[in-house]
């Protein structure tokens, strides 16, 4: 079983790292892909290059066997949509392989406004990650697709091919890029909350108003 978990990493952080691990420990997955998206179709543009995106992603990754860096979507031209890189993945790994889309609780409640949810559901299951306090939404699309789908175990996902729902707790960490974007601008230390690799590079490169120790690329 893979799980896909696409964004921005704008940059890659612990945030998005140590709950990955949380899903390996707690789910029968071989491996998740961090799915960099080249152009949001929900959101606005990221602050860096996908070149420096990607780069930050592949450090941040490395010697991480289970976690692995997918370049798919930056070649793919125009938006980037989940259903197309569900479909491209399924061609490459075979209609046996079991998918699973994680996403967090707070995307969740906007799910049934993405380009073709439905088949997305014929595509994969969704894990929805959730903390202690975060909140589900109870009413709308999203609640009532919730309460018909989900799923009581990870243990299920092994026997259901797609359109199951598991919530599945990670560990909450108090780290967004926004805040580590915002906290470089003002020159700030935020290393604590990147992997050192990637650190070092944000400011080898000045990316997001840090110091620069070299001209970017």
């Amino acid at each position: 079983m893979v799980g896909i978990l696409g964004g921005t990493f704008d940059p890659i952080h612990l945030g998005h790292i140590e709950p990955a691990f949380d899903l390996l420990r707690a789910l029968p997955l071989q491996e998740i892909r961090f799915v960099l998206v080249q152009i949001p179709s929900h959101r606005d543009l990221p602050g860096a290059s996908a070149k420096h995106r990607w780069r930050m992603l592949e450090l941040a990754l490395k010697g991480k066997p289970s976690l692995i860096a997918d370049d798919r979507e930056l070649r793919r031209e125009g938006p980037s949509y989940t259903v197309d890189t569900l479909l491209d993945l399924r061609a490459q790994l075979g209609e046996a392989q079991k998918l699973c889309l994680i996403v967090g609780a707070d995307t969740f409640a906007n799910f049934t406004s993405w380009h073709r949810w439905q088949d997305i559901l014929q595509l994969a299951n969704l894990v929805v990650t959730t903390r202690p306090g975060a909140q589900l939404p109870s009413t709308g699309a999203a609640a009532e697709l919730l309460n018909e789908r989900r799923c009581g175990a990870p243990q299920d996902l092994t026997h259901i091919d797609s359109g199951a729902i598991l919530l599945q707790t990670v560990q909450r960490l108090d780290i967004s890029a926004t805040t580590i974007r915002e906290g470089l601008a003002a020159g700030r230390d935020v290393s604590t909350m990147l992997p050192e690799a990637v650190w070092c590079y944000i400011h080898k490169h000045g990316l997001y108003g840090a110091t620069s120790s070299e001209t970017a690329i």
